[in-house]
């Protein structure tokens, strides 16, 4: 057996000590593996080292399941010495183990540390992360009843094949009313024409529709515009890409769709499920629309679409006794269309004021090659990312909230990413995150300008957006309604790999630095919209 060097013995010893007991122990990746890009892949073992008194993770490596107990030994040292960020390196006084083997390997590999190796049958600690890890998401209750499930997908890829979207604006409003639904009208909105978000809102009342309109209209701060979100009354399907977590973030369009429901309500906010009665009520609601489109696809073409009514009979998804077909009258409100019209004109009469301002804005952060992409990351995804050795964490310690954290990624090469850590970490860390509207009156287009502010004050500018590009305009939509679901919480991640095989699909081996912080909006550092003016140079 080896032994550690003696100028590592002696460098271990002068670690500070203290009475704490550690957990250690190596298992198969399992499903965890499905969050690594890693040759070990699902036959690979994690090992891992936690501090039972703090209840920390200290150390964690995945490793080939052939190797052997030395990378154990590997992976403790390092907890030791560079222990994952918050902790600071100590030695722990005891160690308890699993595996008799392992129990003997370390103790003559860590001779003349004063470390206390132990034998234990269970680890409490180590057992609950792994439980948490294969349990991630199973205690959420099905998004739909059973029953449910296959009648309201399959009417929801038949809405997906008509595209209503094509030809239905966000403002031409459809009414419903079901026979027998205590909801006395429901307003249905479609989403897509700008190509950005596909769905169908289900409003159970008109306020609630005008309110969130006029909000968003107004381009209110994210904490408004988060409050109007929430405060929405209404069903929802939606559409997203089949794993979208694992896809490349840089593809904007959609191949495979997969259709999802909920509800938003002012007392409950989002819920991703359906009881069996909503169920019923949006199955009854959606097939009425459909027919609806079918029938008069020709006229709600136009503009404006004329008053169009008609009833339908629509037999309930679920078998019954009497099998009574439920009267849906349908028709189209042009009179809400115009209304709704009115207020996007008074809107768009709002012109910001365009200001000079003395900010410092550098326009040179992002290297050249660089891939920026704006996502969503999943809270067990960030665990992983954030208790990797070489991945540095800025944390703003808050619980999380929603699906995820929305997260811009600037993917460059190793060197340039470690260069664009630096600067932020040199300026005071970074502060925020925010989009601001930019005019270039060569040209009169209009985009939003994604920056970047540090602790410092400096904004540095990262991308443009076209408002006249509907993949950009789909992208930043995404990124701020997922920004009003977390309270303005979001991140900034820089990542390596852009000219390997993950090049637009970083993993979380490329990702370098997290950096934790708040999405604002232009007004709050107090600009209107900024001007693009040409620099001139003389001799």
């Amino acid at each position: 057996m080896n032994a550690l060097p003696q100028n590592t013995q002696r460098r271990l010893q002068k670690i500070p000590q203290n009475s704490s007991v550690w957990e250690g122990d190596r298992r198969p990746l399992g499903s965890i593996s499905e969050h690594f890009e890693s040759d070990a892949g699902m036959d690979g073992e994690c090992v891992i080292w936690v501090d039972g008194t703090e209840g920390t993770v200290r150390g964690m490596e995945i490793v080939p399941a052939h190797m052997g107990l030395e990378a154990v030994v590997r992976t403790l040292l390092r907890a030791i010495e560079s222990p994952h960020h918050p902790a600071t390196p100590v030695r722990p006084q005891k160690i308890v183990v699993r595996d008799r083997q392992l129990q003997f390997f370390l103790r003559g590999a860590l001779q003349g540390l004063d470390i206390n190796i132990e034998y234990f049958a269970e680890l409490p600690l180590i057992d609950q992360l792994f439980a948490s890890f294969e349990e991630f998401g199973s205690s959420k209750p099905p998004a739909l009843p059973a029953p449910y499930e296959p009648v309201l997908e399959k009417i929801a890829y038949q809405i997906w094949e008509t595209e209503p979207w094509a030809y239905l604006l966000d403002r031409d409003i459809i009414a419903l009313k079901i026979e027998d639904c205590e909801i006395e009208t429901i307003y249905v909105c479609v989403m897509g024409n700008l190509g950005t978000e596909f769905g169908v809102l289900l409003y159970r009342s008109e306020e609630s529709l005008k309110q969130f309109r006029q909000a968003a209209i107004e381009e209110e701060s994210p904490e408004s515009l988060e409050k109007a979100f929430l405060a929405q009354n209404c069903w929802f399907l939606n559409y997203e890409e089949e794993d979208e977590a694992e896809e490349d973030w840089s593809s904007e369009e959609f191949t495979e769709v997969k259709p999802f429901f909920g509800s938003l309500h002012p007392f409950e906010g989002m819920r991703a499920f359906l009881d069996a009665e909503e169920a019923e009520i949006v199955y009854l609601a959606l097939t009425a629309l459909l027919k609806f489109c079918g029938d008069y696809s020709d006229k709600l073409m136009l503009d404006p679409i004329p008053e169009i009514t008609k009833t339908y009979r629509i037999r309930p998804s679920q078998k019954t006794k009497s099998q009574k077909a439920t009267k849906v009258e349908v028709c189209s409100l042009p009179g809400l269309t115009a209304e709704l019209l009115g207020m996007e004109d008074e809107g768009a009469n709002l012109l910001p004021n365009i200001k000079e301002i003395e900010i410092p804005i550098q326009d040179d952060f992002i290297p050249d090659g660089s891939l920026i992409t704006m996502g969503k990351i999943p809270w067990d995804l960030l665990g992983f990312i954030t208790i990797q050795k070489k991945t540095y964490y800025q944390t703003l310690n808050q619980d999380p909230i929603g699906e995820g954290l929305p997260s811009i990624i600037i993917q460059t090469s190793r060197p340039k990413a470690k260069s664009l850590i630096e600067i932020i970490k040199d300026a005071g860390g970074l502060k925020a995150i925010c989009f601001n509207p930019g005019n270039d009156p060569f040209s009169g287009e209009i985009y939003d300008l994604g920056m970047l502010q540090t602790q410092n004050g400096n904004l540095y500018i990262f991308s443009e957006y076209s408002r006249d590009s509907t993949p950009h305009a789909k992208a930043l939509q995404r990124w701020q309604q997922s920004c009003a679901e977390t309270k303005g919480y979001c991140s900034l991640i820089i990542s390596m790999g852009v000219t390997g095989a993950s090049r637009g699909n970083p993993q979380p081996k490329d990702m370098l630095a997290v950096f934790e912080t708040q999405a604002i909006t232009g007004a709050e550092l107090g600009m209107g919209t900024l001007q693009l003016m040409p620099q001139f140079e003389f001799e």
